[in-house]
């Protein structure tokens, strides 16, 4: 059995994009979002989807000091029949649970995540698109939000989800980033 979703739904819909026309990767954002705490002692809790908009975060929350924070990505597609399937969804949070065991990050119930996924794309399935090339693009992302300056992993996270009807990454091919690690 899983925690109750609280759902509060937006009043003020976001301008949806218009079949046919372009829909560039991560720019369109659906009406709502997933978030959930954690606190330490307590663990992961107050799951709930509102509407999408701005967060509060303190400028000593660790994520901007220690870059603790872990992201995903998956997608759904909207098939011919108007059905949606999500691609792999389980698989995907199992492998966020493993960047967060690197990162000291508190593991999520990938079972719970994966509801929490289906709950956030039901309400929105309206914004999934359906052109050739297209889907939701699926982003689950977890970050410290413990104000603290002091080495040492939070005490505090925050996961979310948040849904973007996109087109391909790469329209024109790929355009790769040069970066050194």
């Amino acid at each position: 059995m899983f925690p109750t979703i609280k759902i509060t739904q937006t009043t003020q819909p976001r301008k949806r994009p218009v079949p046919g026309d372009s829909l560039p990767f991560g720019t369109f954002f659906t009406d709502h979002m997933f978030s959930m705490d954690y606190v330490e002692g307590q663990g992961w809790i107050n799951p709930r989807i509102e509407p999408f908009g701005d967060i509060t975060i303190p400028p000593t929350a660790m994520v901007f000091h220690y870059g603790q924070a872990v992201f995903e990505g998956l997608k759904a597609y909207r098939c011919p029949d108007d059905s949606i399937n999500l691609f792999r969804p389980l698989l995907n949070y199992e492998r966020l649970n493993i960047s967060d065991e690197r990162l000291v990050i508190p593991p999520l119930d990938t079972e719970f995540c994966v509801h929490a996924t289906k709950e956030l794309v039901r309400l929105d399935r309206g914004w999934i698109p359906s052109g050739e090339g297209e889907s939701l693009y699926i982003r689950p992302f977890v970050f410290a939000t413990d104000p603290y300056l002091g080495v040492r992993p939070s005490k505090t996270y925050r996961f979310m989800i948040l849904l973007s009807p996109s087109g391909a990454y790469y329209p024109q091919g790929i355009d790769p980033v040069k970066i050194y690690v």
